[in-house]
């Protein structure tokens, strides 16, 4: 279990490389919007987990939609990591959590790699980069950085690709992020939680698992001239709901033999089986947002019986450092129940 010192050292570490400061608010994932829905699962959902909110009821949703960017600063038309965290409440008055993002991979493997990371990915000023310099750097197959966005002065793209040369481990999660583009909406994208869980099944079978939300709707993003778009993804989601419900579809991907159950940084083959567990229907935009969702305190640890962590050391100390950082924003509680050493 990561220390409470240490998970305190990474929130710090986000915090250290932040434009500004962000007092009682998240230090990454700053922007966001709450929404509210509801979860039916798919008639084959129970047969493969046990836990509450698949056996078939209507449960309802709390989900956030967010930036990845740290700050205040709204800026939906750069490309972005986009994050959808989703609170299941159950009828015993518990709760399930399922945090996602827009990354297919994760980019460390550990704490000691995060925080390596972290001394190089700092914010440093970003400039036009001459196009001769761009071939050299495809030439000795490294991607080269992107043009800066207009007013954007300073980033940690050019840390965290040097990282990246030196690290292959971390080259999947970071060369996504360069091309990952900004969506025409937060339902128009996919996310995953790229970490594994186990699930549990009737007759206590166990199977190892990753979790993604598919937008019905598909997969669509802006196009390259509307980067200078800074805010367009709040009102963009209030409208559409006003006029038709959003849904996504749950996938359960069931690992096999030989696959890395506690490595984020490594993807799954494609041919691996993945079940429809069931659909997330989005109805609403709340006007009292802290109670939608910044005040909500989302941990990828809260889980229903039937869904356990896998032995990954980035799931445990995101699992800490959540803690801690909603400790300082002063966020929902969370609590942790012995019976099942799950935290609710």
């Amino acid at each position: 279990m990561v220390d409470a010192s240490v998970a305190k050292q990474l929130v710090q570490a986000i915090i250290d490389n932040l434009p500004t400061p962000v007092p009682g608010r998240r230090p990454v994932h700053t922007i966001g919007v709450g929404v509210k829905g509801e979860f039916v699962a798919s008639d084959v959902a129970r047969t493969y987990c046990i836990a509450e909110h698949f056996n078939g009821q209507t449960i309802p949703v709390s989900a956030r939609f967010s930036n990845g960017l740290g700050g205040l600063e709204q800026h939906d038309g750069w490309s972005d990591v986009r994050g959808m965290a989703v609170r299941f409440h159950l009828p015993d008055g518990t709760g399930s959590d399922l945090i996602t993002t827009t990354l297919g991979e994760f980019f460390v493997r550990n704490v000691a790699d995060f925080f390596e990371f972290s001394k190089v990915a700092k914010l440093q000023p970003y400039r036009r980069r001459h196009w001769l310099l761009k071939i050299a750097d495809y030439l000795r197959l490294k991607v080269p950085p992107r043009n800066p966005y207009p007013n954007e002065t300073e980033n940690v793209n050019a840390g965290a690709l040097r990282y990246a040369d030196r690290h292959r481990f971390s080259q999947l999660g970071i060369f996504q992020v360069g091309p990952i583009g900004a969506p025409e909406s937060y339902v128009r994208a996919s996310y995953h939680a790229v970490h594994t869980f186990w699930v549990t099944a009737p007759g206590d079978i166990r199977r190892p698992v990753r979790f993604s939300w598919q937008p019905v709707a598909g997969v669509r993003n802006i196009g390259a001239e509307d980067v200078s778009r800074d805010k367009y993804l709040f009102k963009e989601i209030e409208d559409r709901l006003k006029g038709w419900p959003a849904r996504f579809m749950l996938m359960m991907t069931i690992g096999e033999a030989g696959d890395a159950l506690d490595d984020p940084t490594k993807p799954w083959p494609s041919t691996r089986i993945r079940i429809a567990m069931g659909t997330l229907t989005l109805t609403e935009v709340p006007k009292d947002q802290e109670a939608a969702g910044e005040r909500i305190s989302f941990n990828p640890c809260r889980l229903a019986p039937g869904i356990e962590v896998s032995n990954d050391p980035i799931l445990e100390a995101r699992r800490c450092a959540y803690e801690v950082s909603r400790e300082m924003r002063g966020g929902c509680p969370f609590t942790w129940r012995p019976d099942n050493a799950n935290p609710r």
